[in-house]
């Protein structure tokens, strides 16, 4: 429970966790959406706390709700450390030889950051409250118009399913390579930055290998069982669209609204 990561269900009963999937990737779309209407921190602030009382309510401890973070961490620190260093906007804040601090930079590298982690709030709030089997069904579901069209709905449902479901997996694996060849003496902190990349590899290759490894034996796995994709296929529970349902894609749009007018 501990190493929870995105894309992995926390199988708990909540409020969240009872409303449909479609409402709930709905949800999730409009934010993400409204998330670049936003242009002021205080905005990001007001759906900040939005996804703070969401957490709440969806009754994943904070500490490992916090964890969905960690992997995105590196990605907006460089985010804010390059438009902190490179932006000429505003008043100069700090001057030191050739490096300066504008306080335009500052302000966007802080507005890039919560976009950023508000991204990946919102989509481990979908994924940590709707379970794989719910979550192809409410993508497909919303897709099946396009059937009409000759789009393969179901197949893109399963292949964006599988994919937020191996995340989990990949990372875990990471971490026993990486212990692994810490083990055998490798060392990942030390050296200037190209010795740190090249350490990498010894990481990178058997993760590749092993990837396509698992990609391979869900193939075989799925062929076995007789997978054809979605024709003929029926479901053990039917979506049913609920006033909870209709009453959480408000409360998205009044948090979007209110984000984008502060």
């Amino acid at each position: 429970m501990a190493n929870r990561s995105l894309g992995q269900f926390y199988p708990v009963q909540s409020p969240l966790h009872s409303l449909d999937p479609r409402a709930k990737i709905c949800c999730v779309a409009l934010l993400a959406v409204g998330l670049f209407l936003i242009y002021s921190i205080a905005g990001f602030l007001v759906v900040a706390a939005a996804v703070g009382v969401l957490v709440v309510v969806s009754r994943i401890p904070v500490r490992i709700f916090l964890r969905l973070l960690r992997p995105v961490a590196f990605i907006v620190a460089l985010t804010v450390f390059f438009q902190v260093l490179f932006s000429r906007e505003g008043a100069t804040l700090l001057e030191w030889g050739f490096v300066e601090v504008h306080a335009g930079g500052v302000r966007l590298g802080l507005l890039l950051a919560l976009r950023i982690l508000l991204l990946v709030s919102v989509a481990g709030l979908l994924t940590a409250t709707t379970a794989p089997v719910a979550l192809a069904d409410g993508i497909e579901d919303l897709l099946s118009p396009l059937k009409r069209v000759r789009f393969p709905a179901h197949e893109v449902a399963m292949m964006m399913t599988i994919a937020l479901r191996f995340i989990p997996t990949l990372d875990e694996e990471a971490r026993k390579i990486t212990a692994a060849q810490a083990a055998r003496g490798a060392d990942f902190g030390e050296g200037g930055p190209m010795r740190r990349v090249r350490a990498l590899v010894p990481i990178l290759v058997p993760l590749t290998v092993g990837a396509f490894r698992r990609a391979d034996d869900l193939a075989e796995a799925m062929e076995s069982r007789g997978y054809k994709g979605g024709e003929g296929r029926t479901r053990y529970r039917e979506l049913r669209f609920r006033i909870r349902d209709a009453v959480a894609l408000v409360v998205a749009i009044l948090i979007l609204a209110a984000g984008v007018l502060v």
